[in-house]
């Protein structure tokens, strides 16, 4: 365990390009390919990290000054993912989730019960956390075993389905992004993305950036949208003039960067994915496979940058006006592009829609963060986190995602009886995709057309 520990906790910049690495000998690719292959993706991932830094480092103290500015008061304080991960990882349970994923992800492969490959090993703190939450709540360590395993399970299900989404959107073959955050709003956007196309006048609005730029010019460029945002923050915030323009530059600089560098690791991974397409295609045919990857390589888009941008004053305005609300976003307000980049693709880039799922889905998360507090205030002490002088902390990542509530309520309302009964639901999923459903196409294939072209239907 010792030994693990210390090879997780070389970071995802050193880990992901080890893994890379010898994934791609596996797969048959020469050494020096591989060896290229993992080198930019670390590098890539760097990159991803600086300009997420730049974002968190900009917007922080925009979104604290506006906490300030209004006067807001809400008595738990957002500490964000980085806490909530260190958090998850240091109980005892939490500790056990990433050779508990592995083992889970390599039965699920050997039987054919799921298309992913999971390598983004350190985002295993999701299903960390909530195996956490729900021991804090019931003291039964085995119940937190469980809900470990049927987390795990359930994302890996996500993935699978997400797969043929994030190739159609973001361009990403054979990825896809079985991650705690982003995964489970995508379900979310199916049914509100059925309603909005129901609704006359607004399902003909068209406000992806691409019609936005080509209607507005210069003014819609993804750029300038960014420089907007960021001076319609820094007004909330109670900027000076000189403070208002230093912000707008960083939130312009964020939307022309983070795709960049998103490109760059997508260099390193083209390589590996077309080596497992040919792969799996070689060995198991009629089978694909799926590499699962952080979603981080999903928020450079301008669609989910511009709506996330948008959604930090609001997330702010809706915790204050919510009755019943005790969370105050902080932390993670610059982490909300991880919390829609998977609802953006199902609403096909549309930028309205997105904000306005995008509320809709925080204003409940706040719900659920303020009730799932006490046990993740419970955790922190648990883990020796250090509270400063909060009394009381949650996280909108993951402590707002649906799937948290969704584990801790089984848990203290039907215990062990709920959680097996959702595990068996789950892998009911995991055969039906990976089992049934394949096998029910092949029995009726499409009399005409090109399968390849057809629309994308929810599932």
């Amino acid at each position: 365990m010792g030994i693990l520990q210390w090879f997780v906790d070389l970071g995802a910049t050193v880990l992901l390009p080890i893994l890379i690495f010898i994934f791609a000998l596996v797969l048959g690719t020469k050494p020096g390919k591989a060896l290229r292959a993992g080198i930019i993706v670390g590098i890539g991932f760097v990159g991803i990290n600086l300009v997420i830094g730049l974002l968190v480092d900009s917007l922080g103290p925009a979104a604290q000054s506006m906490v300030d500015n209004f006067g807001f008061n809400l008595n738990t304080i957002d500490v964000g993912w980085p806490a909530a991960a260190a958090i998850a990882y240091g109980t005892s349970l939490g500790s056990l989730a990433i050779p508990i994923g592995v083992g889970v992800n390599v039965l699920l492969l050997t039987f054919g019960l799921t298309k992913t490959l999971n390598v983004d090993i350190w985002n295993f703190w999701h299903v960390a956390l909530t195996g956490s939450l729900v021991y804090a709540l019931t003291a039964d360590f085995w119940l937190g075993i469980l809900t470990i395993i049927v987390h795990l399970l359930l994302l890996y299900l996500m993935g699978d389905i997400l797969a043929k989404y994030i190739e159609k959107f973001y361009g990403f073959q054979n990825i896809t992004f079985p991650h705690g955050t982003s995964a489970p709003s995508a379900f979310v956007a199916m049914p509100m993305n059925w309603v909005f196309d129901r609704i006359p006048g607004f399902n003909k609005l068209e406000a992806n950036p691409e019609n936005i730029q080509k209607k507005l010019g210069v003014l819609g460029d993804s750029t300038i949208i960014g420089v907007m945002i960021g001076i319609l923050i820094g007004i909330l915030a109670g900027y000076n003039v000189q403070g208002i323009l230093q912000l707008s530059i960083q939130t312009g600089a964020v939307m022309v960067l983070l795709p960049r560098m998103v490109a760059l690791l997508m260099e390193g991974l083209i390589p590996v994915s077309e080596a497992a397409g040919a792969f799996v295609k070689k060995r198991f045919p009629g089978r694909d496979l799926y590499i699962g990857m952080d979603s981080a390589l999903a928020i450079g888009h301008p669609a989910v940058l511009s709506s996330a941008l948008l959604l930090i004053p609001i997330t702010i305005f809706l915790a204050v006006l919510l009755p019943g609300n005790s969370v105050l976003p902080f932390a993670d307000l610059a982490s909300i592009p991880f919390l829609i980049c998977l609802m953006v693709p199902i609403f096909r880039g549309n930028i309205i829609r997105t904000v306005i799922g995008g509320s809709i889905y925080i204003g409940v998360g706040l719900y659920i963060a303020s009730w799932v507090a006490p046990l993740f205030t419970q955790s922190a002490i648990a883990s020796n986190f250090e509270m400063g002088t909060n009394t009381s902390i949650s996280s909108l990542i993951d402590g707002a995602v649906w799937t948290t509530f969704i584990f801790v309520w089984l848990s203290k309302i039907f215990s062990w009886y709920g959680m097996s009964a959702l595990g068996l639901l789950v892998l009911f999923g995991l055969i039906y995709q990976n089992k049934i459903k394949p096998n029910r196409h092949k029995a009726n294939p499409e009399k005409s057309g090109n399968p390849a072209a057809a629309p994308i239907e929810h599932e």
